[in-house]
């Protein structure tokens, strides 16, 4: 019953007027820009070392890292695997149209919420909040408030606590319980076992000792842990690929087939049904953005403290991250998957167990890498564990600042807000996948709807500022 009323609100939140309007948001962004994502890629990279001097609490390095870990966690790993289930391997196809066009929506939001950023005596604030308010106007501050409400539920029920709290402990158990046999407890119908208990524990205890120390704490950990998790999991999605060349072209033929709804019917024959576009459409678009947060709004709110006086310069650090994380890492993970399911065996497999999540990816990988399994799924726990644990921490960042923009500034409820987020992942690992995904959807759908119109309403400032830069920076 409970998961229902959530599939209907997602159905809704997620419709095709959600979808349409987060397309058309990057594809305006991206004419508006002049499609910088292919232009000015490589100059984006360059820039991410670059030490620049402005008002700000962080390096860029440190913000894209801060971003980066908030990011890159169960949505690159869990969320595309809930992708494929629901949607079919089309929905990697989504995904990567989203990111391309997601790319140029988050270069013009971390820029503009540079621009339009609150420098304080002690900290600067900044985000969608503060771009909707100054750059639409104080009469459009209502729309600034209920982004930052929505910015507070993703945080707190969504995509940062719950469904990060969720895949690490799922990892834990399959990685050290993979049978179930040791039972701390149950709640109706559903047995937890001690490895997803003591697991829950641990990451609890972890991420509050961190989220108690503030952004600077935040950012250290993500600088050390982000690139070395990021760079282990690449390698191992690389290996899938170098190992299973020959069956890449299969795996190509079966993502875009099922992505304009061509699909095995009786007999063999191929048939075509709009339910499967949409059905890829939605979830591709919708774990898309979970993955990347591209138009969501979240990353501005991390790029916004940076030593920086050029925005365009921020905006283009910021942007590669929606490229590492799901031009690449959703990728390696896509690819895994559905090289996994061209297999007869494996697909079979799958149909009759009805892996989800997280035991989806581990069973790809570890069909695709051959060998008995126990030490890439072990690898996948580690990666999996790490790279949620530095979402629940960036996510903690975001929706405090939110809160703090509700709140004008009202540290004591910020605190408040810091013990509720950390009892939210204490309770998270004893919720479902396909309950704490959808709520995680819901969230960050209702996030995206007003950043997207005010991205819209201010393209035309991102391409005067894009303009201005290029023009005084020439060479560039």
């Amino acid at each position: 019953m409970f998961d229902s009323i959530l599939n209907a609100i997602d159905d809704v939140v997620w419709g095709i007027p959600t979808i349409v309007l987060i397309l058309a948001t990057g594809l305006v962004l991206t004419i508006r820009a002049r499609g910088l994502q292919f232009t000015k890629l490589g100059r984006a990279f360059k820039s991410i070392f670059k030490e620049n001097e402005g008002h700000g609490e962080l390096s860029g390095f440190s913000a894209l890292c801060t971003a980066l870990s908030a990011t890159i966690g169960t949505g690159n790993i869990v969320g595309v695997a809930t992708a494929i289930a629901a949607g079919g391997p089309g929905a990697l196809f989504w995904m990567w149209i989203a990111a391309i066009l997601g790319t140029a929506t988050k270069f013009s939001e971390c820029m503009l919420a540079i621009k339009y950023r609150e420098v304080k005596e002690d900290h600067v604030l900044g985000g969608p909040f503060y771009t909707i308010e100054k750059g639409m106007g104080k009469k459009w501050k209502w729309l600034a408030i209920l982004f930052a409400i929505f910015g507070v539920l993703a945080g707190l029920l969504g995509i940062g606590t719950m469904t990060q709290i969720n895949g690490i402990t799922s990892a834990v158990n399959m990685a050290f319980d993979p049978t179930s046999s040791h039972i701390a407890f149950k709640i109706g119908e559903t047995s937890y076992t001690w490895a997803t208990v003591i697991g829950g524990i641990v990451v609890t205890v972890c991420a509050a000792l961190v989220i108690l120390g503030g952004l600077k704490r935040i950012s250290k950990v993500a600088e050390k842990i982000v690139p070395a998790m990021a760079i282990i999991y690449v390698f191992l999605g690389l290996s899938v690929i170098i190992m299973n060349a020959t069956r890449i072209p299969a795996a190509f033929v079966l993502i875009f087939k099922s992505a304009f709804g061509f699909k095995a019917i009786a007999g063999g024959a191929i048939g075509w049904t709009l339910k499967q576009i949409t059905d890829s459409m939605q979830k591709g678009i919708a774990r898309g953005i979970f993955s990347n947060e591209a138009g969501l709004g979240s990353a501005p709110i991390a790029a916004a403290p940076v030593q920086t006086n050029e925005p365009v310069e921020q905006g283009l650090v910021n942007m590669t991250g929606t490229v590492i994380d799901t031009l690449i890492v959703c990728t390696m993970t896509g690819l895994s998957i559905v090289l996994a399911l061209t297999n007869p065996d494996f697909f079979a497999q799958y149909q009759q167990a009805g892996w989800k999540g997280v035991e989806l990816t581990a069973n790809a990988l570890s069909f695709d890498l051959g060998g008995d399994g126990v030490s890439v799924q072990f690898l996948l726990m580690l990666c999996l564990a790490f790279f949620a644990f530095t979402t629940i921490l960036g996510w903690d960042y975001y929706s405090e600042k939110c809160l703090e923009y509700i709140t004008n500034g009202r540290m004591k409820l910020v605190f408040i807000y810091r013990l509720i987020y950390i009892l939210a992942i204490a309770i998270g690992p004893y919720f479902t996948v396909n309950a704490v995904f959808t709520i995680a959807d819901i969230t960050n759908g209702l996030m995206a709807i007003p950043n997207c119109i005010s991205l819209i309403v201010l393209s035309g400032i991102v391409a005067e500022e894009t303009k201005t830069y290029f023009n005084k920076y020439p060479s560039l």
